[in-house]
């Protein structure tokens, strides 16, 4: 396909509220050539004032490709007409490179209130699928364009909830008054571009695992839209798992950084994050809750999570060192412990562990452990088997997952990591993920401790998670490089989605 491409475009004024709007939509299909995209609509109403609205990812599409959706909402006031008519083009930006589709230099347009308009010759289309799942959700919409040339009889869905053991069909309508009904709008079906809008409904108890693909049938053929060999279903829920090692206050432009972390967490949509070396001031060993940099950057989220923190010892010689754990979604039975065999404040290789039971929407309980253990000749083995211990103790049957999370202070392939993969009962999720050997030492860590030790690449933050555990890691990148919003302390951050199995 080309790098970028626009399926159709949506124009309606609705009528449904006191006050008269135009929602203009936008859809596209554009090729998967790197992670970091900006994709724009540069559009213009009949004022000929031109403006950029920004497209955000909706979904994958087959081979490899995804779609990207935008829409805007305007209102008619005394001071502001709605945009009427419009011209646009569309701009993709990745890898340094610009991507600009204008038509054939003439801008793509849509006419106020025209309804639904396909703009890659396609003569069937899904269009405004819903990408998710709605927590409770048992029914979804399906509406489906086709070019009035095509002259079609019969358009069915075609679906299944066991991956196509068994098939089920539901039958679409079209309707002339479609537009109406659903936006008190005088969009006409079809309209003035020749396309037709037919609809159906599917209604399952268990529509997580749905799947399905369009036919549409005239007197001579039978033409499918099947997402381009990748069939239509909901994304699973992904949770988004970021673990990071803070340095303690050690950082130049500290508080710049503090920004730059939860824009990040916030940029990248994360759900959970487990920190270490979590610092506030020792103020002589009561602390300062104002100074805490997990509550720093939990404060400055655009919507504050859950928190739970704990301290371990003193920290150059000047802050309460510790860990913690900040969610989305709401803790329970939170704790924390020392796993060391000092509990001595003023020594380094007292460390504590803090944990919480996290319910997360569509995969269930899980129980999250953020950890900053000693290295090897400190006491680790004794701390992990602690901690491996204590793991083992709070599971119970309705805990789905079991995750180490933090900085082990052991890198890949020392007697230390083998002590954790070779009990058999903790996996490497990074590892899970980017098979690139069993005991490869992957990315460089600015540690002092490590710096005359190894000359190689190596990790020493992870995410063990217990084998018997019910979701499976889906990705895995390092952030917080040179390479992306840039580094924020002497470690990289590592972000893991997850999804049920």
């Amino acid at each position: 396909m080309n790098q970028i491409k626009l399926l159709y475009v949506e124009n309606i004024i609705f009528r449904k509220t006191k006050q008269v709007q135009q929602k203009l939509s936008f859809f596209l299909a554009l090729e998967n050539i790197g992670y970091d995209k900006q994709v724009d609509i540069h559009w213009a109403g009949e004022d000929g004032i031109w403006q950029i609205l920004p497209a955000q990812y909706h979904s994958m599409m087959g081979h490899g490709s995804e779609y990207w959706s935008a829409s805007i909402t305007l209102s008619l006031s005394e001071k502001h007409s709605l945009p009427g008519n419009i011209q646009f083009n569309l701009r993709y930006r990745v890898q340094s490179h610009e991507y600009l589709i204008d038509n054939h230099s003439q801008n793509y347009s849509s006419e106020a209130d025209s309804g639904l308009k396909l703009t890659d010759n396609q003569s069937l289309q899904n269009v405004d699928f819903d990408s998710q799942l709605q927590i409770g959700q048992q029914t979804t919409s399906v509406c489906v364009a086709i070019a009035r040339s095509f002259n079609a009889k019969k358009v069915t869905i075609h679906w299944t909830t066991n991956d196509w053991k068994t098939t089920k069909l539901t039958v679409c309508t079209f309707k002339r008054d479609y537009w109406n009904k659903a936006a008190h709008s005088n969009a006409r079906n079809p309209n003035q571009y020749g396309n037709q809008l037919w609809s159906g409904k599917i209604h399952h108890t268990e529509l997580f695992n749905l799947k399905y693909v369009i036919s549409c049938e005239n007197d001579q053929q039978t033409i499918w839209d099947n997402n381009d060999e990748h069939d239509y279903s909901f994304q699973r829920e992904q949770l988004k798992i970021l673990i990071l090692n803070l340095h303690c206050y050690q950082e130049e432009n500290q508080d710049e950084k503090f920004t730059t972390i939860a824009k990040t967490i916030d940029d990248l949509n994360v759900d959970i994050v487990c920190l270490q070396e979590v610092a506030e001031y020792w103020n002589d060993g009561h602390g300062d809750w104002l100074s805490n940099s997990a509550k720093i950057i939990n404060d400055r989220l655009s919507e504050t999570f859950y928190l739970h923190t704990d301290w371990s010892h003193l920290g150059f010689d000047k802050y309460r060192e510790g860990v913690a754990i900040l969610s989305r979604y709401p803790l329970s039975n939170q704790d924390s412990g020392y796993v060391s065999d000092s509990h001595d404040i003023y020594d380094i290789n007292s460390r504590k562990v803090v944990t919480a039971r996290i319910y997360v929407p569509y995969i269930g309980f899980i129980n999250v452990f953020s950890a900053h253990l000693s290295w090897l000749e400190g006491g680790f083995q004794e701390q992990f088997i602690r901690l491996r211990k204590w793991a083992g103790n709070i599971k119970s049957a309705d805990i789905k997952a079991t995750l180490l999370c933090g900085d082990f202070n052991i890198t890949a392939g020392s007697s230390g990591y083998k002590q954790v993969v070779n009990s058999n009962e903790y996996e490497d999720q990074y590892l899970a993920i980017n098979k690139q050997g069993v005991f490869d030492k992957i990315f460089k860590v600015n540690d002092a401790h490590w710096q005359d030790l190894l000359a190689d690449d190596y990790r020493i933050d992870y995410i063990f998670m217990n084998k018997n555990s019910e979701i499976q890691a889906t990705s895995a990148r390092v952030v917080f490089t040179d390479q992306d919003v840039g580094r924020v302390s002497d470690h990289c951050g590592y972000l893991m989605t997850f999804e049920s199995l």
